[in-house]
């Protein structure tokens, strides 16, 4: 692991980063990026809740072609049928990539729907802290079966990380059990790179200790603030994405999802359309 890019990404982290045009466009000349950047909806979700096609058609005109969902009060195709909400997003020229949901109710339905209009992802987005590593142990257990069921239906499943799996148990680190005991053949892992630095770990070094496990990334920028951090527009925070997103391409990550969750001085909309301006100054 290079030392000085992890005092690099840790310093941003508590301090932030200046990012110059010059080399913004140096890197622009230099990467050619495969896919077009997803938006997770738990960044507009109050505004979701009200107006879900209207919602989905401002993120289209912010220049999102993808969209990872997640399920709310309404399911994970949002109070319509699967193929209803495929209309709807073919109309608007985006696609449904994924979608964080529930895995303990009704998994292979959602499976076979998903699949049904070419999903790519299942993902389970949060466990919590626990008590026990044997807890992890068993959700190891839990996302190979969800892995089972997502290959027979055609798409794939994935773990999505915070903090806490990352917070070592007696010596023993929860996130290194659970990419120790799930089958690469069927089950990935959504990287939330917020929540990787926030926990004190280098996100590429990360991902080098378990290659190819990692296909999804949450680009969510960090703040720091009076009582700890927050999430930020992207861009304006203190990771380091310029340095991050060009070497996470390189470890295999095929998908890269905008989140934010606060929204400090403006509206979870315009957020998002900020985010969007942001990041289509980058290429790689």
């Amino acid at each position: 692991m290079n030392h000085s890019r992890r005092n690099f990404l840790r310093q941003t982290a508590l301090a932030g980063a200046a990012i110059s045009l010059p080399f913004q466009n140096q890197l622009m000349a230099m990467y050619g990026r495969k896919n077009p950047f997803a938006i997770q909806l738990w960044t507009v979700k109050e505004a979701l809740y009200k107006d879900t096609i209207g919602v989905l058609t401002h993120l289209s005109k912010c220049g999102y072609k993808q969209i990872e969902g997640f399920e709310g009060t309404k399911g994970i195709f949002w109070g319509m049928k699967n193929t209803e909400l495929k209309k709807v997003m073919d109309d608007l020229g985006m696609s449904l990539v994924s979608s964080h949901c529930e895995i303990n109710i009704d998994f292979e339905r959602k499976a076979a729907e998903a699949a049904e209009i070419g999903m790519k992802y299942l993902i389970c987005p949060h466990k919590g802290a626990q008590t026990s590593i044997d807890f992890f142990k068993r959700f190891s257990d839990e996302f190979n079966a969800c892995g089972e069921i997502t290959k027979k239906n055609g798409l794939r499943f994935a773990y999505h990380n915070h903090d806490y799996s990352f917070k070592a148990m007696n010596g023993i680190v929860p996130q290194d059990v659970m990419m120790q005991s799930t089958n690469p053949a069927t089950v990935d892992f959504e990287m939330d790179m917020y929540w990787t630095v926030v926990a004190g770990v280098d996100p590429i070094a990360y991902m080098k200790k378990f290659p190819n496990r990692f296909k999804l990334v949450h680009v969510k920028d960090l703040a720091k603030t009076a009582t700890g951090e927050e999430s930020c527009i992207i861009g304006k925070g203190a990771i380091d994405y310029m340095t991050l997103l060009p070497e996470a391409n390189e470890q295999g990550v095929q998908y890269y999802i905008v989140e934010q969750e606060a929204y400090t001085g403006t509206n979870e909309l315009d957020c998002a359309k900020q985010d969007a301006a942001y990041l289509k100054t980058l290429k790689w």
